[in-house]
């Protein structure tokens, strides 16, 4: 990883990119990944994204374009702006209604946007995660200040004309656990994700900083406990500051989460207390690709998103250009990380063809990491796999998670077996029923489960078309004796047959004849991959071999 590092940092450099244009950059090449978070923050407060009227049915219809083309251009996760100013989008025991949806501010409009988003979100196989502004309440004088003034008073605090929780009372922890509790218990969100969580920046520190970070990682466990202990599956993330503090070789230029608004993120994912960040990586050059290597190198195994500032290519907010976001999503892809789009109205909108790029860069799909640290243990594989017409059908599996469902993933390829581990070969995600309407084509199927932490099952196979260039796979036990392989038929042209195990790690190459002599290989399970004359590749089957007498 340093060897990495010091080498992403030197190309990166100006001189170097320009004195060679025509280099091939070490990201240029990476595969779109099976796994990898692509997301975007859908603002409400004023309307920024969504509503846009108080027209409700045009609310609706507004808002299922949106997430039609948020699908269509690869996202998987939708952060959903659900506390906004001391003030709610459902409706709340605790908090008044936003006047966003009907006008009035306090006022219910005539249907639960939260609900009906993650409902939206979940037909089209996408996660949805309540966003909650949590420190900022908005002006003094505002509903959303007021009420809380009225019932909490010691736990507002003013600073000019605006109102913000007091993040070393205690008391504030305990009222925002409340909050995402109520939000959790009541609604099959996919995610908490918290905002603001932080000193705000007009706050005069007198603490320590030490004192100070321990404050605000208080209420992020109060959270954290209040949300896992409803539904250990619902993902708690956050949205640091893009620095998480200074760096031996780069300064942050006096603004980052740790040191100056006591936001140790990366400590809470170490602990546990997080499952995902989306840092606010809204910079370019040296003010964004280190630091986005200091949140890769330092997340314990779990899912760092870069948030990146897409407003910037808006002529009326900044001077970016889209080179400049395609760089940073290519290298942040490059480095196991995803990307999220601040904010979702620029991406539609296509400003400066930031959404063409994105649909062609998120072309294949892409499932959201497991949350391994909570769930090991994967589903069972669906049963009785079946294709009548245009209808794909299965038997449900068994979970083992304790959530209250499972989803379904539909893989579709020439290839046979469908090769699940493969980004291009997924057909539909996170499918709550057990059938789906296919295309009438001459391809194979196979369909996993997966349960709310992520984990996925083993694949059901469905064999319809062995494809014109091999024939039907091989699946052999043998005692060591030699396999017989599938007969090439007039259009293969392997002359080899590659061996490998089951992680694709190559056991030999041999002459690709009508058997092939196994007795040099230990036991085990074994893939059997064709290679043609001109480089072609293509799985024919597998084998077992386990020696007699062997346990």
């Amino acid at each position: 990883m340093r060897y990495f590092t010091f080498l992403l940092l030197t190309l990166l450099s100006v001189g170097h990119v320009q004195a060679q244009p025509t280099a091939v950059l070490p990201w240029e090449s990476v595969p779109s990944p099976k796994y990898e978070v692509r997301a975007t923050w859908l603002t409400v407060v004023q309307g920024l994204d969504w509503p846009t009227t108080t027209n409700q049915q045009v609310q609706k219809s507004d808002l299922i374009t949106t997430l039609d083309k948020l699908r269509q251009a690869g996202i998987n996760t939708v952060l959903l702006q659900t506390r906004v100013r001391a003030t709610t989008i459902y409706p709340s025991q605790m908090e008044p209604w936003d006047g966003g949806f009907s006008g009035k501010p306090g006022v219910a409009p005539d249907y639960d946007p939260l609900q009906f988003c993650i409902d939206e979100c979940h037909k089209r196989g996408m996660e949805c995660h309540a966003w909650v502004v949590t420190i900022p309440i908005g002006k003094w004088n505002k509903i959303g200040a007021v009420q809380l003034r009225k019932k909490q008073p010691r736990l507002v605090k003013r600073i000019g004309d605006d109102a913000f929780m007091d993040p070393e009372n205690p008391a504030t922890a305990t009222y925002l656990a409340s909050i995402c509790r109520e939000i959790t218990r009541r609604y099959d969100i996919d995610g908490i994700h918290l905002d603001y969580i932080r000193y705000p920046e007009q706050w005069r520190i007198r603490v320590s900083r030490a004192k100070g970070r321990e404050n605000i990682t208080n209420i992020v466990r109060a959270i954290h406990d209040a949300v896992k202990r409803e539904k250990p599956w619902v993902k708690l993330s956050c949205s640091p500051i893009g620095k998480h503090d200074d760096l031996t070789r780069y300064r942050a230029g006096g603004w980052n989460a740790r040191t100056a608004v006591c936001q140790d993120a990366q400590e809470w994912l170490r602990t546990g207390l997080m499952d995902q960040l989306y840092p606010m990586m809204y910079f370019q050059g040296d003010n964004f690709y280190p630091f986005a290597i200091d949140w890769q190198e330092k997340s314990y195994g779990r899912t760092v998103v870069p948030g990146l500032g897409i407003y910037f290519l808006d002529p009326r907010e900044g001077r970016w250009t889209l080179d400049m976001v395609e760089r940073q999503m290519q290298v942040v892809r490059s480095m196991g990380m995803g990307h999220c789009y601040f904010r979702t109205k620029f991406f539609t909108d296509n400003v400066k063809g930031i959404y063409d790029f994105g649909k062609h860069f998120d072309a294949l799909p892409a499932l959201v990491p497991p949350m391994s640290w909570e769930q090991r243990t994967a589903p069972s594989p669906p049963t009785s796999l079946t294709l009548q017409g245009n209808t794909l059908a299965w038997n449900g599996a068994r979970d083992n998670s304790g959530a209250p469902y499972l989803l379904y993933n539909v893989y579709a390829s020439t290839d046979y077996p469908v090769d699940i581990s493969q980004a291009r070969n997924l057909m539909a995600t996170r499918i709550t029923a057990t059938s789906l309407l296919v295309p009438h084509e001459s391809v194979n199927y196979a369909v996993t489960a997966i349960d709310r932490y992520g984990q996925e099952s083993t694949a059901i196979q469905l064999l319809l078309n062995a494809g014109p260039e091999y024939s039907a796979p091989l699946i052999a036990k043998s005692d060591g004796r030699p396999v017989t392989l599938p007969i090439k038929g007039a259009v293969l042209d392997a002359d080899f047959v590659i061996v490998e195990d089951l992680k694709g790690q190559p056991m030999g190459i041999f002459d690709y004849g009508e058997r092939l002599d196994i007795s040099t290989l230990p036991d085990g399970i074994y893939q059997l991959r064709s290679l043609g004359r001109k480089g072609r590749v293509h799985r024919i089957g597998f084998f077992a071999k386990k020696t007699p007498g062997n346990t």
